[in-house]
């Protein structure tokens, strides 16, 4: 499987910008046909808490976006997005595309950032969400819920999905931690991780990058460093499966 994880310098609060950023992105990268590819969390303005501005019903901009993008470069697109239920709840949501344009799956951040005020602004998802991509089991999460290997071992625990994907607006002041939560992910679930982070600075926080694809082993495959870039790998899930049976770890969870 080809995967790619789109970094670059959000425009704050500016959907318009961001689209185009992404677009010309993808066009450059010029990704082969039913890539997975990923993108930060909040792509379209920033992890902001002005979550009644931003925050879109189903079928919104953002959405038609994604639905729009996949299909033109038949790609599995992931990307985060304020959506709001028919409950008046905002959450902090990961939409994932197939190439056709249809929704494929979403998940709802389980632990909002509590110590940025996003409890306060987003209701907490329920549960992990797995879906089927090319044959593989793919668990997307987002930024805060890295620091909850729980979760990640529900997801295990439940469907053993081979691939984890992260997407965050992770801030620079708290970069140390990002690489060893990552592979820490990979190593204990037997999964590939591709996790994604944006680059620059909003009114609040500056990211410092530092997307990247880790295998079961947590080795590093692919590094984005902190400027624009495409970070890709091409991944080898027959490889992950003898790895598995040959060291069975996940049969022995409780």
């Amino acid at each position: 499987m080809k995967v790619l994880a789109i970094q670059f310098d959000i425009a704050w609060e500016n959907k318009a910008e961001n689209f185009a950023r992404v677009h010309r992105l993808l066009a450059n990268a010029k990704p082969t046909k039913d890539s997975l590819v990923v993108l930060p969390e909040m792509f379209a303005t920033g992890f902001s808490m002005n979550a009644e501005a931003i925050a879109e019903n189903y079928g919104g901009e953002t959405e038609q976006f994604l639905a729009r993008t996949a299909k033109e470069f038949q790609i599995c697109l992931i990307g985060g997005v304020a959506m709001r239920g028919k409950s008046g709840a905002v959450r902090n949501k990961a939409l994932i595309f197939s190439p056709d344009g249809q929704l494929l799956a979403f998940y709802a951040k389980m632990r909002p950032f509590t110590l940025g005020g996003e409890a306060e602004h987003y209701t907490a998802g329920l549960r992990p969400t797995i879906f089927d991509w090319q044959g593989v089991k793919v668990s997307p999460f987002i930024c805060y819920d890295l620091r909850f290997p729980e979760i990640f071992r529900t997801a295990t625990a439940a469907h053993q999905p081979e691939l984890f994907v992260v997407i965050a607006n992770w801030p620079e002041k708290r970069r140390r931690h990002w690489t060893p939560m990552l592979r820490a992910r990979a190593i204990e679930n037997q999964a590939y991780v591709v996790a994604v982070n944006r680059i620059g600075n909003d009114p609040f926080q500056n990211y410092a990058g530092d997307s990247m694809i880790i295998n079961p082993q947590g080795e590093i495959l692919a590094h984005g460093q902190n400027v624009e870039s495409i970070v890709r790998a091409t991944l080898d899930f027959a490889s992950l499966r003898d790895y598995r049976q040959k060291y069975p770890f996940l049969a022995d969870m409780r």
